[in-house]
């Protein structure tokens, strides 16, 4: 993941993300079919998306730690049976924004 490109859409100036379990999920995409997968169903009519395409160690190094909140990378979540999650712990993101992590819990009062 670290050192893939991954395509992650863009809205209103920012990286598209969602919700969920208390997690904001930036959403990134392997290649163009995976994003066109996700597009059909969140894209605006026939416009196309527009992303960004980021090393994954970006993503998970310096977007996650720029956010107020917990934050995770989901990866390919338009895919059957080729998603993958990587979540905001220890050994994926910063241990000063990892929820399972004292730093992250004293720091940020994100403590779950």
């Amino acid at each position: 993941m670290r050192r893939s490109v991954l395509l992650v859409p863009t809205a209103g100036g920012g990286l598209w993300s969602a919700w969920s379990g208390g997690v904001r999920w930036i959403c990134g995409f392997t290649d163009e079919a995976a994003l066109a997968r996700f597009a059909l169903h969140h894209a605006s009519g026939d416009q196309p998306m527009d992303y960004a395409a980021l090393l994954g160690a970006r993503i998970v190094d310096e977007v996650v730690p720029s956010l107020d909140e917990p934050a995770g990378l989901a990866v390919d979540i338009a895919t059957e049976d080729g998603s993958m999650f990587f979540p905001p712990v220890v050994g994926i993101v910063a241990d000063g924004v990892a929820v399972d992590s004292g730093e992250a819990q004293e720091g940020r009062g994100h403590g779950r």
